[in-house]
């Protein structure tokens, strides 16, 4: 039997498969609200067969967002906007659902990545005043973004809180804090981001401060049964910033607040930055944090093969596998790695009579699973 395609309890959630959908941002948003794009492409997504869906990296303010196209949850209005999608997704996908909540920080008023993604300044338009841990901007040239103080600070944390209980009265089953690609959270646990001279700043767990009140206040705001998780990048892939030692402490804080996974990615706090992309690049990450902290693991970073997909299940590098640009190209990956690993997933009926003809002499006795 295939482990891939193997049911996994992801702290509450039952996922039917080890497969899950990362979070991809789509800047198709009209002032942080969700619009026909994303009841087509999350729609289509929910009928992958892959367990879970995370949806794109979601707003807790208004300067919160990476650019000014993406999708927000600040208000009962952004509420409104995605209720429709999550009620058509229930209505034809058993798949589990999952947002992930996030503050750009200081990488936040960028165009759009097919405009160049730039940074825009705050006097320009689609441009506003960027906040993070300290005063220093992402990149030469970018405007220099306001440190936050006390007030800011609880300002964020209570907009995460709203915005958790909005998700929570979608009927969505998973929150995942963003604390990884150089967005907010992680400039608060990066050396390279965070020079305060606070309680917030110096030393690790200063550093770690912020992010976890963040995780603590989430996981109170809503019921136990809503699984809340954080992504993180595991490395700046940059001399003196944050790395894989100071992540694995940091899960292990986390363990102890109660987190129902780890997503594991690497890197976005620097333009200095220097990553050996290859397949699977950052599963050794995930591998090193689920050892040392037995937490339900996800691992992600260029998994484009079934059978590659398989093996680190097998091995026990990571519990689940996300795919991201992958599941964007062929968004029936998980049918096509049930083909290929004899296993089965779900699939709509209306689709049942598309399976090829000469499916079992291509590759064994599969199926896509009608069930």
């Amino acid at each position: 039997m295939s482990q891939l395609f193997t049911p996994f309890q992801l702290g509450p959630l039952e996922l039917k498969n080890c497969i899950a959908i990362a979070p991809m941002c789509q800047y198709s948003s009209q002032d942080g609200l969700a619009t026909d794009w994303h009841m087509m492409h999350l729609g289509h997504l929910a009928l992958s067969g892959a367990a879970l869906l995370m949806t794109e990296a979601t707003a807790v303010t208004p300067e919160g967002r990476i650019s000014a196209r993406d999708l927000g949850l600040w208000s009962s209005r952004h509420q409104q906007a995605l209720a429709p999608v999550v009620q058509a997704i229930r209505r034809h996908s058993p798949i589990k659902l999952a947002v992930q909540l996030g503050h750009a920080g200081r990488k936040a008023s960028s165009r759009v990545p097919w405009e160049g993604g730039a940074s825009v300044p705050p006097t320009e338009e689609d441009g506003w005043q960027t906040v993070a841990p300290s005063a220093l901007p992402h990149a030469p040239g970018d405007a220099p973004p306001e440190a936050l103080d006390e007030a800011g600070l609880q300002r964020i944390r209570d907009a995460f809180v709203d915005a958790a209980r909005r998700v929570h009265a979608l009927g969505i089953e998973g929150i995942e804090l963003h604390g990884a690609h150089g967005y907010l959270l992680h400039q608060f646990l990066s050396p390279i981001a965070n020079q305060r001279r606070d309680k917030y700043g110096g030393s690790l767990q200063n550093r770690m401060r912020f992010p976890l009140e963040v995780f603590d206040a989430v996981r109170a705001a809503v019921p136990p049964e809503v699984a809340v998780g954080m992504r993180i990048s595991a490395t700046d892939w940059v001399d003196g910033g944050w790395d894989l030692e100071q992540s694995v402490v940091f899960a292990q804080e986390l363990k102890q607040r109660g987190t129902a996974f780890m997503h594991i990615s690497s890197g976005g706090i620097s333009p200095l930055q220097k990553i050996p992309l290859g397949p699977g690049y950052q599963i050794q990450f995930a591998a090193r944090i689920k050892k040392e902290t037995g937490l339900p693991t996800i691992g992600v970073g260029l998994i484009t093969e079934a059978e590659h997909a398989e093996s680190i299940i097998v091995q026990g590098e990571a519990d689940v596998v996300a795919l991201a640009r992958g599941i964007l190209y062929d968004p029936r990956w998980p049918w096509h790695a049930a083909a290929k690993l004899g296993a089965q997933v779900d699939a709509p009926p209306q689709y049942w009579r598309s399976q090829p003809h000469r499916l079992k002499d291509l590759f064994g006795d599969t199926s896509l699973g009608q069930r």
